[in-house]
């Protein structure tokens, strides 16, 4: 039997960025499902403050070269790896210039968040699904982590979805309260229509604030993961009103045998809230 296949996209990974929940999360869970015997592959963006000589960053100039329309302008995408040694894992980093050379990685301070950061998630969760699509895998399950990958689900239920790559593809989205403040720029509507989604699709991002960045991830995910002990009652309220497989809060001793079961079950399609 064919290995089960999990892609991780993380806006952040432990040791390419400091340790947060998001980062070790993705860090101890993709390791641990590895080992459990799936097949991985994991993404994040390659923020500026990424040391590249550190980490040993290096261009895939085959993944490279493909530009991305966002907001009716093109942008280079440009794909590095490097490796995690002690785990024998690849991530893959998705580069441009213009939105991830700056030394920071979501603003310059917590008070002031960079304007053009709902292109910047655009771009990432796009620039996954395309260097995916050049590798030809095909992943069983796509497992977004962080707010930053909260329209990839969107994308891969409507715009990629007669793609042979994701049609059979079932996504989880795990919801942290890693937060921001305020919302992500109020055109970003406008800018996802480009691509062809419509009112419907895109009501949760009328006032993109983090909770309703979330709200879209969840809406359009398959199964849906609690990554924090203690998840924002909104969000809470909505998870358990979406009517999809759900995962509890584990701790990090039970976490890897809870996801990798949890993985099977959205693939066998049960709906029975796992709670």
């Amino acid at each position: 039997m064919q290995q089960k296949r999990v892609l991780y996209v993380s806006q952040e990974i432990q040791p390419f960025l400091p340790e947060t929940e998001i980062s070790g999360t993705v860090r101890k869970v993709s390791q641990g499902i590895k080992e459990a015997g799936k097949e991985i592959r994991i993404f994040m963006p390659r923020f500026g403050c990424i040391n590249e000589r550190r980490h040993q960053l290096h261009e895939v100039i085959r993944l490279s070269g493909m530009n991305l329309i966002i907001n009716d302008a093109d942008h280079p995408l440009i794909i590095k790896v490097a490796s995690i040694q002690a785990a024998k894992m690849q991530v893959y980093f998705i580069d441009n210039e213009e939105y991830f050379k700056r030394k920071a990685v979501f603003g310059n301070d917590e008070e002031k968040f960079f304007a053009d950061n709902d292109e910047r998630s655009i771009f990432f969760c796009r620039g996954v699904v395309e260097t995916v699509k050049k590798l030809g895998w095909i992943p069983d399950v796509i497992h977004c982590n962080g707010w930053m990958s909260g329209v990839l689900p969107l994308y891969l239920k409507k715009f990629y979805n007669d793609d042979p790559h994701f049609a059979d593809s079932k996504v989880v989205y795990s919801v942290y309260n890693s937060d921001f403040k305020g919302s992500l720029d109020k055109g970003m509507v406008k800018k996802l229509k480009f691509d062809g989604f419509d009112d419907a699709d895109l009501k949760w991002l009328e006032n993109p604030t983090w909770a309703n960045v979330n709200k879209l991830g969840i809406q359009f995910a398959d199964g849906v993961v609690r990554g924090s002990e203690t998840i924002d009652g909104e969000l809470e309220e909505f998870i358990q009103n979406a009517g999809k497989p759900s995962l509890e809060f584990y701790n990090e001793e039970e976490r890897v045998a809870a996801y990798n079961e949890f993985y099977d079950q959205v693939l066998e399609g049960n709906s029975v809230l796992v709670d």
